[in-house]
């Protein structure tokens, strides 16, 4: 660890947190339909995609029509991309001549990314052509990121209406999303990208011949539109397999920088927006609070980690302070560019906000430093989560937590001046519980069976580790990997794709029940027997119950697997 590490930490923090405010007003008043310095230009395009489409603007859905929607949309999603990738070989720009991708892994990969996880389970330069790239995968994460923010907009309306039937309209906050918050902001960091060196073309591959006189073919192409979307909309589908390792993708530490920036900016700004729009910003700054204070305990573990060095090399002995194999701390699988620093902290913000876009190889990562992506992920990716995610997991935990503060005071819960009543505890309990059971359901199935232990790199607790994250990373809908699993065969295409529709759909679902309880409530006014939920005692209460929650529920597995396998590497144990 280094006063200049700290530092940058904390300069990302505070770069973050100036952009809470103005992002965060600007997203409520295009979702309440007022004006913007970009109506001008696209309230026209707006009112043309509406009259094409057939939606009447004004005309708001019921919470169940609002969800038949989504799922419709992401029904048909699903379908073109899955055609685009099965008939890519006789498509247009494809100057590689790639075959058609298997129906396995077409059919993982259509799930991914309609459901804004992104698992990757094939190497992208040599499997997906320029068009399954741009008019699939990269529309895909402006559309499966418009999704998760529309879900969030009817849960907080749910919050901010009284005696209300409808939570909005799905076609409209899709349709806003996309044209003044996702198109914009990713058209300005695609050229930044570009300029910063990140290729962006149709070109063939380039064939070079290195020093040694060996032949190397240099992918490029349509890169850093893909880039800016991917990182904006917290996908992480990578145009390369290494992601932001690849220097084409994250070429600079200023680009590393940005894509961070991206990376959290819509999670926490969406805070701000539930502040504005229940009319109290502190309500927000709460919700913004128990986010960054599990996000920082989530750094102070990794940083500290992962900058000590490997502690098997003491079994070696070799002294870590002094050797030069560990004076930049471990430095295995991590980008020499961007240090122990800012791999540390990329780790966790992508496995926080459910983006599998990553500048360091997960798999290299010391065993607690590994556990904290981990733990991440399988709270929900409540911290600044994917664009949307993120904040209505959060909101599901708060519901819980108000009920608990309830009980204690024997008064009927309120959140917000809502009366939280036993439909909507049950519909966040049912929500929360599905991810432990899908996560330990599948991988309990994979470690059973010969065909899901057959796929790891690895024996013992970290062979454990990579099943257990896989199944994590998809039902979280984050996508990154441990870089140890072969997953690209049918039993693991067909269970994780099962996975992230787990964890997409059955997760929202109940979220938009509750959405639809809520507005339709009266606003209970504040008595002197109303629990505050603008203060410390709130974010404590919050993070108790979310760690309570996620302990009990994830421990055992963590303990097989990180835990084991750090007893094992400090005390010189082969396994």
């Amino acid at each position: 660890m280094t006063i200049n590490g700290w530092v940058q930490i904390a300069l990302f923090c505070v770069l973050l947190i100036l952009l809470v405010k103005p992002f965060g007003g600007y997203m409520t008043r295009v979702f309440n339909g007022e004006r913007t310095f970009l109506r001008v230009v696209l309230r026209p395009i707006e009112i043309v995609l509406y009259r094409v489409s057939g939606v009447r603007e004004n005309e708001e859905q019921h919470w169940v029509v609002y969800a038949v929607s989504m799922l419709l949309f992401s029904v048909a999603g699903f379908v073109s991309l899955y055609a685009l990738q099965r008939l890519q070989a006789v498509l247009p720009f494809n100057p590689q001549n790639l075959d058609p991708v298997g129906s396995d892994l077409a059919l993982n990969t259509s799930i991914s990314f309609i459901s804004n996880t992104n698992w990757q389970s094939y190497t992208p330069e040599s499997t997906m052509s320029y068009l399954v790239e741009m008019a699939g995968l990269t529309v895909h994460n402006f559309l499966s990121a418009a999704t998760g923010i529309a879900i969030a907009m009817a849960l907080i309306r749910g919050f901010s209406r009284r005696s209300a039937k409808t939570v909005g309209n799905f076609w409209v906050d899709m349709t806003r999303c996309t044209l003044y918050i996702l198109l914009p902001f990713s058209i300005i960091a695609t050229l930044f990208f570009v300029w910063q060196g990140v290729p962006q073309n149709l070109h063939a591959y380039t064939e070079a011949t290195t020093l040694e006189g060996v032949k190397q073919i240099i992918a490029q192409g349509p890169v850093a539109s893909q880039e800016a979307i991917k990182m904006l909309g917290t996908n992480g589908g990578g145009f390369f397999n290494a992601n932001s390792a690849h220097p084409f993708e994250n070429p600079t530490g200023l680009t590393n920088l940005v894509q961070m920036l991206l990376i959290f900016s819509i999670g926490a700004a969406l805070t701000n927006v539930f502040g504005r729009m229940v009319g109290d910003q502190r309500q927000g700054w709460a919700v913004f609070a128990v986010m960054g204070l599990l996000f920082l305990a989530g750094v102070f573990v990794t940083y500290p980690i992962e900058a000590g060095g490997n502690p098997a090399f003491a079994a070696m002995h070799i002294d870590s302070a002094a050797s030069s194999l560990q004076a930049g701390g471990n430095m295995e699988g991590k980008e020499v560019r961007f240090g122990i620093t800012n791999s540390a902290l990329f780790t966790v913000i992508t496995t926080d906000a459910s983006c599998g876009a990553v500048n360091t190889m997960h798999d290299s990562l010391l065993p607690l430093a590994g556990m904290v992506p981990l733990i991440n992920m399988m709270l929900g990716e409540i911290i600044f989560g994917g664009v949307g995610s993120g904040l209505y997991g959060m909101l599901a935990f708060a519901i819980i937590a108000v009920f608990v503060a309830g009980l204690m005071v024997g008064r009927t819960p309120e959140y917000l001046g809502k009366k939280i009543e036993a439909k909507e505890v049950k519909m966040c309990m049912l929500a929360i519980l599905i991810l432990p059971l899908s996560i330990l359901g599948f991988t309990a199935l994979a470690v059973l069976l010969p065909v899901g232990t057959g796929a790891t790199s690895n024996a013992g607790p970290h062979g454990f580790s990579e099943i257990l994250y896989a199944y994590t990373s998809t039902t979280a809908n984050n996508g990154s990997a441990f870089a140890g699993l072969s997953a690209n065969v049918p039993f693991w295409n067909i269970t994780l794709g099962i996975a992230m529709l787990v964890g997409r759909f059955l997760f929202v679902l109940p979220l938009l029940a509750v959405a639809g309880s809520l507005a339709a409530k009266k606003i209970v006014p504040t008595s002197s027997g109303t629990f505050p939920t603008n203060g410390g005692l709130f974010v404590g209460l919050l993070i108790g119950v979310i760690l309570i929650v996620g302990g009990l529920t994830f421990f055992p597995a963590l303990a097989l697997g990180p835990v084991v396998e750090h007893l094992a590497m400090t005390s010189g144990t082969t396994y």
